[in-house]
């Protein structure tokens, strides 16, 4: 374990202690660890730096602490203060962390388009968090950071801290992440990745580095619907580039001072698509949790993976943990709706997996179509199929049990076998979509799924498939 400069070396009598003395010594000194199955086909040395080892669980904590500290020594940041910052969570995170061993207040403005967890997060850690909407100007006054610099005027004793103007921001990686890099690397470092937000981490640690070594390729990541690639390429801010856009963490409808572009050699655009899934591959493939941002970062190496050779080290800064993106990325309903699922190789598997109640619900055949059709109204079914001594002889629709009743109210209290019709067709857990299409027509509601090795049964109807296709 490496612990941070400040550390304190107590002895006791045979016993030799090493600890932080808070939690801030522990920002910083995070491994770097080389990628193997997820960059099959790079010809070049890939390793990341593995920011979720931070306190935070991400890079922010650096140039949080940084943030405050100069600030304290500037007398801009008083005691019993007010921390406040338009933060998308992980830099409210680093700074929520540093009020708490400071004693300062937070409160923190994010957009709707953050997840869930990113919030919640913020909030345990005692801050207060004020959703803003994101598809409008960064100068409209609804703007997250607009209400965050409005109310670094209105609140006394408060200290706006302004990340992405906020020249600290970039020092702390200029101080910290590229001289780490260099060490690790032993200066065999080539190619710096890096996913670009407010521009501190890839301006500082970039150059840092360059200073090291002029012939280190710097390359960022950026996201369609932002105006960083164009803007480095023509020095033009074209409102045309920007659109609402999925990926957290990275890109920027405007430029914030943190940017230094004479460091960066080249921008790459991701796809928001291509970001998730390779974020679920990172983690699938090399067992290390990560972010959305680390997802941009791995897919936008790929895509220029022509420009490396064999003797490249590459490094790629994974920004944060992915337990924040749980209600997202790693969720496969969210992942469906956002299209991002190619729907080809689908089986019946993957809407079973889809389904909120999965539990397969019967009426046996001594059962009354009155109890069967109390059942369909408690569950809002329109159909049920219909078991004897466990196996499924038979299916029963709400339209059906209606239409005999009109005909005799007296079958309300028959055995449901009486009227109930033919078994819905049994097909295999591991069907193809195709078929299953093809399968539920007209005559077919709705089909009995077999897990054979589980021995289970499930009911796909044709609501489902549209859920999961459309």
């Amino acid at each position: 374990m490496i612990y941070g400069s400040n550390s304190a070396l107590v002895y006791l009598p045979n016993l030799l202690l090493m600890y932080c003395k808070n939690i801030l010594e522990t920002i910083g000194n995070t491994p770097l660890v080389k990628l193997n199955k997820v960059v099959e086909g790079v010809n070049a040395t890939v390793l990341a730096k593995v920011e979720t080892f931070n306190p935070g669980n991400s890079i922010k904590d650096r140039m949080a602490l940084k943030m405050i500290e100069d600030a304290e020594k500037s007398g801009k940041l008083k005691p019993g203060g007010t921390i406040i910052e338009g933060t998308s969570g992980n830099t409210g995170m680093g700074l929520a962390i540093a009020a708490i061993i400071k004693g300062y207040k937070c409160i923190f403005t994010t957009t709707d388009k953050q997840s869930k967890e990113k919030a919640d997060a913020l909030r345990a850690f005692g801050a207060e968090v004020i959703i803003c909407p994101t598809n409008v100007e960064p100068e409209d006054p609804r703007s997250y950071y607009s209400v965050s610099a409005r109310l670094g005027k209105e609140i006394p004793n408060s200290f706006y801290v302004n990340q992405y103007d906020n020249l600290s921001n970039r020092q702390a990686h200029y101080e910290q992440t590229g001289p780490e890099i260099w060490e690790q690397t032993e200066g065999k470092i080539t190619h710096l990745i890096v996913g670009a937000g407010t521009g501190g981490t890839i301006t500082g640690t970039g150059k840092f580095l360059k200073e090291k070594n002029p012939n280190i390729k710097v390359w960022g990541i950026d996201t369609y619907g932002s105006a960083l690639k164009k803007y480095h390429e023509t020095g033009v801010l074209d409102k045309n580039e920007i659109y609402p856009y999925v990926t957290e963490g990275i890109g920027e409808d405007f430029i914030p001072e943190n940017y230094d572009f004479s460091v960066i050699d080249h921008f790459e655009k991701v796809t928001d698509k291509d970001a998730a899934l390779m974020t679920r591959e990172i983690v699938r493939k090399e067992g290390i949790w990560v972010g959305n941002s680390a997802g941009s970062a791995v897919a936008g190496l790929l895509q220029m993976k022509d420009k490396l050779k064999p003797t490249d080290v590459v490094v790629i800064i994974f920004h944060d943990h992915g337990s924040r993106y749980l209600a997202k990325i790693f969720n496969d309903e969210w992942m469906r709706a956002k299209g991002y699922f190619d729907k080809k190789g689908m089986t019946a598997a993957d809407i079973v997996g889809s389904k909120k109640n999965v539990e397969l619900i019967t009426a046996g055949v001594n059962q009354t179509v009155g109890e069967a059709l109390s059942i369909i109204h408690q569950n809002n079914f329109s159909q049920l199929p219909v078991t004897r001594e466990g196996r499924i002889v038979g299916n029963i629709t709400e339209n059906h049990i209606y239409s005999e009743l009109i005909k005799n109210p007296e079958l309300k209290n028959k055995p449901v076998e009486t009227i109930m019709e033919e078994a819905m067709p049994f097909m295999d857990i591991h069907t193809p979509v195709d078929t299953l299409s093809d399968t539920l027509c007209k005559q077919n509601q709705a089909v009995i799924v077999k897990d054979f090795k589980a021995d289970r049964n499930y009911i796909i109807t044709r609501q489902d498939m549209v859920d999961v296709l459309c």
